[in-house]
């Protein structure tokens, strides 16, 4: 790999000389590659209700383990086009996702709105029924610990609809001593998603017309094939998508996906694995590669998850908004912040196996990681996310180290140290800071609404 030899590194490989001080648990950052192992599959982790849709029927070839489920991440062989294929697809036409380990875990009863108040940074009482909400939930010390799709199906009755960190325990813990007056489980729920630019279409033809007139973030009864679901304007490609819960999952799932299916493939669509190189130029965050449990919302740009009006209390409100006046006034409270790169090599098309490390092009000096980087073929370049140091940010820019580090491309330039399959020679490839997202979304979110209205507001 054009990286440096771990035998020459003055610590052990696994932490090589990048500071992971503010952590309790640093990164294993070791560029290891990947093994080439085979997954074992047993039934201590979860198959899903589409398990048997998704890799006999539809030929998944691999995949990973999310919140304890399998989760198909690969249906174009790589000599078809591999995951550039399936992009493709999720571009220029339709495509079908199993998210069924996107678990839903049901907060309800007369106190479900407080519960969820005091776990979200967002407020909760803002949600009408039949809406839903991108969300944040921290622990004290103001870390990431899930950032789920919040869908208030009831005035009373709350699903979360959770990323790859276990959730249910931790709400089950915090009612511990508060005692809400809630029921807090996992429900038989299984979500699909539809993205593309023919989505729409699809689900015209699948639940009718009136799927049409759902806002982004807006919610649908509906029945597919005699059964019950939920549908939703959500997803996580920045396309044009939606979401349908299938309810009573265990028994009706195959019954909604098999017309749902039919309908993809009769517009020129396929099932992909879902969509992380149309994600990240998005700019839409992966927990567990993107942040964690020691990550502040003011290091990968939710800043705007902090409310600096919501008067009612929520766990780890005193430290984020703490972490919120320092940051206002101009220090930066965290060794590390997230950025978008645009990296030079050849292009990266699959998954990366290792957080690549990225050093200063000056010295020589480990000094950050990347989290999330992939071929662009709209944009002709490497994209990614990435760590660096925030006094390196704030040393070279005139940008603050809120969300205005993200506003454009910035002449500041770091070195990825890539895989020789992506290398070009033995030296690390040079990377500049780049405008968040690389790529607008068709629903832009509450952030890049914001910019665009702040965008539009200038050229008037």
């Amino acid at each position: 790999m054009a990286h440096n030899d771990p035998s020459t590194l003055d610590d052990h490989p696994n932490h090589p000389d990048i500071d992971q001080s503010d952590r309790t648990l640093p990164r294993n950052l070791r560029q290891t590659g990947d093994p080439g192992i085979e997954m074992l599959v047993s039934t201590r982790v979860r198959k899903s209700p589409f398990f048997d849709k998704s890799f006999n029927e539809e030929g998944a070839w691999r995949c990973t383990v999310y919140n304890r489920i399998y989760h198909p991440r690969g249906l174009v062989e790589p000599e078809d086009g591999g995951a550039m294929k399936e992009y493709e697809a999720l571009t220029e036409s339709v495509t079908l996702w199993d998210v069924a380990v996107e678990r839903q875990i049901r907060v309800k009863g007369p106190d479900a709105e407080a519960l969820t108040n005091y776990v979200i940074t967002r407020d909760a009482t803002e949600i009408d029924p039949m809406h839903g909400k991108y969300v944040i939930l921290c622990n004290e010390d103001g870390g990431i610990l899930n950032d789920p799709i919040l869908l208030r199906v009831a005035e009373d009755e709350f699903w979360f609809s959770i990323s790859d960190s276990t959730l249910m325990q931790w709400l089950q813990g915090v009612n511990v001593g508060m005692d809400f007056d809630v029921e807090i489980d996992e429900i038989d729920v299984a979500p699909m998603q539809i993205q593309g630019p023919l989505s729409e279409d699809v689900m015209v033809e699948v639940v009718g017309e009136e799927v049409s007139d759902i806002p982004y973030y807006g919610l649908m009864d509906a029945e597919i094939n005699g059964c019950d679901v939920l549908v939703s304007q959500t997803g996580f490609s920045g396309e044009k998508g939606f979401e349908i819960y299938v309810k009573d999952a265990s028994k009706n799932a195959e019954r909604v996906w098999d017309p749902v299916m039919e309908t993809v493939k009769d517009h020129g669509g396929r099932q992909i694995a879902p969509g992380h190189h149309r994600r990240i130029a998005a700019g839409i965050l992966s927990w567990g590669q993107d942040m964690d449990h020691e990550t502040s919302p003011f290091q990968v740009n939710l800043g705007y998850q902090v409310p600096d009006d919501k008067e009612a209390d929520y766990v780890g409100k005193e430290e984020l908004e703490r972490q919120q006046e320092l940051v206002e006034n101009g220090e930066y409270p965290f060794n590390m912040k997230m950025v978008g790169l645009k990296i030079a090599g050849e292009p990266i098309r699959d998954y990366a196996p290792d957080f690549w490390i990225v050093s200063d092009p000056e010295t020589g000096k480990e000094c950050g990681y990347m989290t999330s980087p992939w071929w662009n073929p709209d944009l002709e370049t490497n994209i990614g996310l990435g760590f660096v140091p925030a006094e390196k940010l704030e040393a070279e820019t005139d940008a603050l180290l809120n969300d205005e580090i993200y506003e454009e491309d910035l002449d500041l330039e770091f070195a990825v140290h890539l895989p020789d399959e992506y290398a070009e020679g033995d030296e690390p490839a040079y990377a500049t800071v780049a405008e968040v997202p690389f790529k607008e979304s068709v629903n832009p979110s509450a952030r890049e609404q914001a910019k665009l209205n702040a965008r539009q507001d200038a050229d008037e």
